[in-house]
C-alpha cells in the first residue's frame, strides 16, 4: 500500500512528555467562540497522513485530536541581551504526529489560550499575524530554507485586544521540534544535571542520527547545532531575509527557521536594513544576523559546560574550540551560495572579492536585491538599474572573464542561477495587501494567489512577472510588528 492508499489520522505520540516533568505542563487549548477554517494547507496535511476534512475544531482547539496529550513547553531566553524566564504562554503541542514516512514532527497549536506560561498574557493572538506567519514560512519552505510549516489558520469569532481591538486567530504549526536554545537555558538554570543530560540526550537521538559513533556524544551535538545554524543564516542571507527578533528562544536546535514575528525580506540591498519596530538598536539587521546566531551558540555552549567535562577549564577550553568553526563554517556556506547565485562552478581565490564589489555597488546604488540577481540570471543586465553605472560595467566585464575560467557553459551557469535565485519572494507590500484583504474584507484570493507563486519561486513562470515589481516610493520606512 502506498503512502497515498493510508487513511488519513491523527497518529500522534508523545516522546517529550518522557522527559522529566520539569520540561513541561499539561494543558488543553481554550475553545473559541464561532471557529472558521480560513487557511488550510492541504498539501502538507496529505503528507503527514493527516485527515483533510472535518478537523476545523481540533485545529481550532475546541476538541482535542485522538491520542493527543497537549502541554505547554518551557523554556528561557535572552531577549534582546537580556535573560528572562519564559515558556509556551500562547501555545500548546498537540503531540508528534508519525507521518506514513517514518518522520516525526510536531504539530502545535498558536494562539489556543492561557497556559501556565502565559504571565499577564492572555494567550491568543491576532487573525493577521497569523496569516504572516502561514505565507512567511510557507514562502520559506519554497525556497529550500528549513522552516516550521503552516497547516491552518483558524479564525476565533473573538477579538484579541492589543493597541486595539482584532481578531482572533489560531494557526497550526509543524516542526521536527520546538526544542530551542532558550530550552537548554531553562534547563540550565532551574533545573539539575540529570535534567540537563536527559534534555540533551533526547536531542541527539531525535535530530542527530549517529551520535551513538560519536566519542564525546554531548560535543558532537554543539557541533551539530553549530553546523546547522551556520547553513541556516547562510540561507536567510542568500535570499535576505530578516528574521526580526533572534532571541534565543527563537533559535531551534534542529536547525529550522521558527517563530515568524517582525520578520520582513530586504528589498534594496543594505546590510543594515532591520524592519522590526522594536529593534531600535538594530540589534538583529541583516548584517548582524551570523554574529547573533554566534551570540546564541556561545549562550547554548554555556548550558552544556556541565556535560562536555567535570573540570570547568577543559569544558570551557572544549566549547572555545568547537565553537570557533562557526564562523570559518558560515563563511564556506555564504560563499557556496553566493558562488551559485553567480553561476560558479568551482572556486577561485578572488571569488569573495567579486562578490563582495557587486554587493557593494549595489548598497552604493540602492539596488534591489532579488531583482539585481534575476536580471544576472536572465541574461539582462540592463535590468539590474545598474546599467551604466560605471562600477558596474567594469565588474560585469570581471564577471563574464571569471565565467570563462570554467569548464562549465554559459547554459548550465545560467541554470545554476536560476535553481540559486528566486524569480519572487513575499514583498513586504505584497505581503501586507494579503492581510489587509483577509482582515478587513474577508477576502482570502489575494493570499491564495501570493502563495501559489511562492510555492515554487525558482520556476521564472509569466504569473511571478507581477510579483517582481517593487513597492511605490514611500516617505515612511517599513516596519514590522511581533504580532503577539
Amino acid at each position: 500500500m502506498t503512502n497515498e492508499q493510508l487513511p488519513k489520522a491523527w497518529n500522534l505520540y508523545h516522546s517529550y512528555t518522557a522527559l522529566p516533568g520539569i520540561f513541561y505542563a499539561k494543558t488543553e487549548p481554550v475553545p473559541v467562540d464561532q471557529p472558521e477554517l480560513v487557511f488550510f494547507n492541504k498539501s502538507l496535511a496529505e503528507s503527514l497522513g493527516l485527515p483533510c476534512d472535518g478537523v476545523t475544531e481540533e485545529l481550532a482547539g475546541n476538541a482535542l485530536p485522538e491520542g493527543a496529550a497537549p502541554i505547554a513547553q518551557a523554556y528561557a531566553g535572552h531577549q534582546f541581551g537580556n535573560f528572562t524566564m519564559l515558556g509556551d504562554g500562547r501555545a500548546v503541542l498537540l503531540g508528534e504526529q508519525l507521518t506514513p514516512d517514518g518522520k516525526r514532527v510536531d504539530i502545535q497549536l498558536k494562539g489556543s489560550g492561557r497556559t501556565p506560561f502565559s504571565r499577564a498574557g492572555d494567550g491568543r493572538a491576532p487573525y493577521g499575524a497569523m496569516i504572516r506567519e502561514y505565507i512567511m514560512s510557507e514562502a520559506m519552505h519554497g525556497l529550500g530554507i528549513p522552516t516550521s510549516r503552516s497547516l491552518s489558520v483558524v479564525k476565533t469569532g473573538e477579538a484579541v485586544q492589543r493597541e486595539t481591538a482584532h481578531e482572533g486567530g489560531v494557526l497550526a504549526r509543524v516542526a521536527d521540534s520546538h526544542i530551542r536554545v532558550g530550552t537548554f537555558q531553562y534547563v540550565a538554570n532551574w533545573g539539575s544535571k540529570d535534567d540537563l543530560r536527559a534534555l540533551a540526550d533526547y536531542a541527539l537521538n531525535r535530530h542527530f542520527p549517529g551520535n551513538e559513533e560519536a566519542d564525546h556524544p554531548y560535543l558532537y551535538l554543539l557541533e551539530q547545532v553549530i553546523d546547522r545554524q551556520a547553513q541556516l543564516i547562510a540561507k536567510w542571507q542568500h535570499v535576505g531575509f530578516i528574521h526580526g527578533v533572534m532571541n534565543t528562544d527563537n533559535m531551534t536546535i534542529s536547525g529550522e527557521t521558527i517563530d515568524y514575528g517582525p520578520c520582513a525580506f530586504m528589498d534594496a540591498y543594505d546590510p543594515d536594513t532591520v524592519f522590526s519596530s522594536i529593534d531600535a538598536q538594530g540589534r538583529y539587521r541583516y548584517g548582524n544576523q551570523p554574529g547573533i546566531a554566534e551570540w546564541n551558540l556561545v549562550r547554548f555552549a554555556e548550558t552544556l559546560l556541565p556535560l562536555l567535562d567535570e573540570d570547568q577549564d577543559t569544558a570551557i577550553k572544549m566549547a572555545e574550540d568547537t565553537l570557533g568553526r562557526f564562523a570559518k563554517s558560515y563563511r564556506q556556506y555564504w560563499l557556496d551560495g553566493m558562488r551559485s547565485k553567480l553561476g560558479l562552478f568551482n572556486q577561485e581565490a578572488q571569488d569573495a572579492p567579486i562578490i563582495e564589489d557587486l554587493l557593494d555597488i549595489m548598497k552604493k546604488n540602492e539596488a534591489d536585491y532579488t531583482n539585481t540577481f534575476r536580471a544576472l540570471t536572465l541574461g539582462r543586465p540592463e535590468d539590474t538599474g545598474l546599467a551604466g553605472v560605471a562600477a558596474f560595467d567594469q565588474w560585469y566585464k570581471q564577471w563574464e572573464a571569471r565565467l570563462g575560467r570554467q569548464d562549465e557553459s554559459w547554459e548550465q551557469s545560467l541554470y545554476l542561477m536560476k535553481r540559486s535565485n528566486p524569480s519572487v519572494i513575499p514583498r513586504n507590500h505584497r505581503v501586507e495587501e494579503a492581510i489587509e484583504a483577509a482582515v478587513a474584507r474577508e477576502d482570502v484570493t489575494v493570499s491564495e494567489a501570493l502563495l501559489d507563486v511562492l510555492a515554487d519561486p525558482y520556476a521564472y513562470s509569466e504569473k511571478q512577472e507581477p510579483y517582481t515589481t517593487l513597492p511605490a516610493p514611500s516617505a515612511e520606512p517599513y516596519r514590522t510588528f511581533c504580532g503577539t
